[in-house]
């Protein structure tokens, strides 16, 4: 991928995430308005749900609840990569107080703002939110124990870059604990190349095997994909019909064919990997 390709994806996806943000309730991975499906709103305890503002819920756009995945202490510093309206920053500051701090990136000034603002109503106050990309990181080295992240690994143009930095930001010992959206199969190359696709959380994502790769290279361990959701027929239809009523979807683009190719080739999936304590080959 060019650089000039990957700055056209990151604008589209820009784009959308400020859209959602403008008017909080519009989903990326699934049904609009709804909280059940593909949308990962379902998964958070009632009790986490009512504890937040309610445009903190409203502008969860993920496919997961990784804030279940981390096991997170107090002491701890958490940091999500890409952190939309902030639920699962401010749901990880409560369980990491006292002592501990959870930073949420996002390279959304719109998506900033609004987290912003739930921060101040929830009365947050060991949370911080960061502008940047997932490629490029602003933490030091070794600094966060605990990296979480919400269906937003997918529309990452570098994959490889944001496990790199995932890694390099992670302390020795610290974990990776994301839900994704991840292929179990290639994709028809129609989908591939469809742009509004890539903001809708389908052709952005890695096969399995390839994702477990780019994790290994970059230097994780125990790395582990759970399957928590598997995309069958009627799942797409409902993804393809919110993308054709917000992004669009391409008129070359065959649907009904599409949805017949796609049924179970898609999964959103909780991701886990270790950095190991030592480097490899010292002696412990």
């Amino acid at each position: 991928m060019t650089k000039q390709n990957a700055e056209e994806i990151r604008s589209e996806v820009r784009e959308r995430y400020a859209e959602a943000a403008r008017a909080v309730g519009t989903s990326c991975c699934g049904p609009k308005g709804t909280a059940e499906g593909l949308i990962g709103r379902s998964l958070y305890e009632k009790d986490d749900a009512e504890s937040l503002p309610d445009a903190a819920l409203a502008a969860s756009l993920g496919c997961g609840n990784p804030t279940l995945l981390a096991d997170l202490h107090p002491g701890q510093i958490v940091l999500d990569l890409g952190s939309g309206g902030g639920i699962d920053v401010l749901l990880s500051a409560r369980r990491v107080a006292p002592g501990g701090k959870a930073y949420g990136l996002d390279m959304t000034p719109e998506m900033l703002a609004l987290a912003r603002r739930n921060q101040a109503e929830a009365g947050v106050t060991n949370a911080e939110f960061l502008e940047g990309t997932m490629e490029a990181v602003p933490l030091p080295d070794e600094s966060v124990d605990v990296i979480i992240s919400n269906c937003v690994v997918n529309l990452a143009p570098d994959k490889s870059a944001v496990f790199r930095e995932a890694f390099r930001v992670l302390k020795p010992g610290g974990r990776l604990a994301i839900s994704d959206i991840v292929l179990r199969r290639t994709l028809p190359e129609p989908v591939q190349r469809a742009m509004g696709l890539w903001t809708g959380c389908v052709a952005g994502a890695l096969l399995e095997t390839d994702y477990e790769m780019h994790l290994e290279q970059a230097g994780f361990e125990q790395i582990d994909i759970e399957p928590t959701h598997i995309y069958d027929t009627s799942d797409i239809t409902r993804m393809a019909g919110d993308l054709a009523s917000s992004v669009g979807i391409p008129g070359t683009l065959d649907v009904e064919t599409t949805i017949a190719e796609l049924d179970g080739a898609v999964m959103s999936a909780f991701v886990r990997a270790l950095k190991p304590r030592h480097n490899r080959g010292s002696a412990p």
